[in-house]
């Protein structure tokens, strides 16, 4: 069991609640063009459909900044309605302040600290932005990478390390760099009259180990709402492992309001493996439920047949394709649990588990397949029919056992043949 979450305060994103008593969000960013309002706003969709709760463009240039309302405009049109969030380096204090029609249409600013401006011009640039989000009320994330710390900051941290009798490692320096100026950026914040409730940290690094001693340093000083990911997570199997690694750690321990899984996508690839990540994450921890979860075994000598993975396959994509209409019609589908199994071994067990499970035979056993619904025996299949007729199974039972109608809350008593 997770531990019992951190207390934060709520900070309401764009009609999205993070932090509080609130679940905890999944986040994901575009990577387009954001000067291609169509182009952008199509990926939103995509994001968004796949679960993403709230989406992260970039505002980079004046041209990102014009295009930002024609998104909001598109997205709308679409019937879209994810919070916003635009992502600002360098200028985002003209551009909130020259175009204030993007300032209005985002949920949220995204502000790193350590890329604000240098010297004197840090503060004014950063309280600019503040102005912004209090004209438009709208809350900010103060997003801290340990790739653009601000600098002027760690030097006068190293300096006063140097000075000590017994000097820190200097990568303990860097460390606490990472949280005080998120920390020193809540705080100017709030002085400039932004409330707590309007404040999300982060405080991102790429290294596994790193990221849990800077949260675990952060979550301790603090109140704000905080939200989780690895700078750089990488690509494929490397990314998803870190992600899951550093991120599960941390939320064992109660500590994270809102994640992102920033996984490097191959060419062309889909950028919503992202979402789908963060969700399993989440689900697999036992946080949240977004899908019914499918159980496979693995395969071994006795299940020299690839019946099983491409049944488990099908059975995956079909979900996840259904699940926009399920997720709308019935109530508690996406806690479902369906297992589809290789042999005698572990079959018939793990399907008793599920909801719904079929024990396809191994090699060498008679090739009938035996259904399990609520954990007994319902039916057995065989033939080159098996998949259709147990998607078929699959779909009585959610309309049998989950609905939205109050009259119809209950299980139908009998799942019949």
């Amino acid at each position: 069991m997770a531990a019992r979450r951190r207390e934060s305060v709520a900070v309401n994103v764009g009609g999205v609640m993070v932090g509080g008593d609130n679940p905890i969000v999944v986040q994901s960013m575009t990577n387009t063009d954001t000067v291609d309002a169509k182009g952008t706003a199509r990926q939103v969709e995509e994001l968004a459909r796949a679960g993403s709760e709230i989406v992260r463009i970039t505002v980079n240039t004046r041209q990102a900044a014009q295009a930002v309302p024609h998104i909001a405009e598109e997205l709308a049109a679409r019937g879209v309605s994810v919070p916003i969030v635009g992502d600002f380096h360098y200028n985002g204090h003209q551009l909130l302040k020259e175009y204030p029609d993007c300032a209005r249409a985002l949920a949220k600013y995204r502000i790193n600290p350590g890329n604000v401006g240098p010297g004197q011009h840090h503060d004014k640039n950063f309280q600019a932005m503040i102005e912004a989000a209090l004209e438009n009320d709208k809350p900010v994330r103060i997003g801290v990478n340990w790739g653009s710390l601000d600098q002027g900051l760690l030097t006068r941290l190293m300096d006063e390390n140097a000075s000590l009798t017994e000097p820190k490692n200097a990568r303990l320096v860097m460390f606490e760099a990472i949280v005080i100026s998120a920390i020193e950026s809540a705080e100017l914040a709030e002085k400039c009259g932004l409330a707590s409730d309007k404040i999300i940290l982060s405080a991102k690094v790429s290294e596994v180990q790193d990221l849990i001693q800077v949260y675990d340093n952060l979550a301790s000083r603090c109140d704000y709402a905080l939200h989780l990911g690895l700078t750089e997570a990488g690509m494929g199997s490397k990314g998803i492992v870190a992600s899951s690694a550093a991120l599960a750690v941390l939320l064992q321990r109660g500590i994270g309001d809102t994640i992102r899984i920033s996984l490097t996508p191959r060419p062309g690839g889909d950028r919503t493996e992202e979402v789908i990540v963060a969700q399993q994450l989440l689900q697999t921890m036992g946080l949240r439920s977004f899908s019914p979860l499918v159980t496979a075994c693995p395969g071994c000598g006795r299940t020299t047949s690839t019946l099983f993975q491409e049944m488990a396959e099908d059975i995956q994509n079909y979900i996840r394709d259904q699940m926009p209409v399920w997720r709308d019609r019935y109530n508690g589908v996406e806690e479902m649990k369906v297992a589809v199994m290789g042999c005698v071994v572990n079959g018939p067990g793990e399907s008793k588990h599920a909801n719904i499970g079929i024990s396809l035979p191994g090699t060498g056993e008679e090739p009938r397949a035996p259904v399990y619904v609520d954990g007994r025996m319902f039916k057995t299949l065989q033939g080159a029919a098996i998949v259709p007729e147990f998607i078929g199974l699959l779909d009585r039972y959610i309309e049998s056992h989950y609905s939205k109608k109050e009259e119809d809350s209950k299980p139908l008593p009998v799942f019949s043949n």
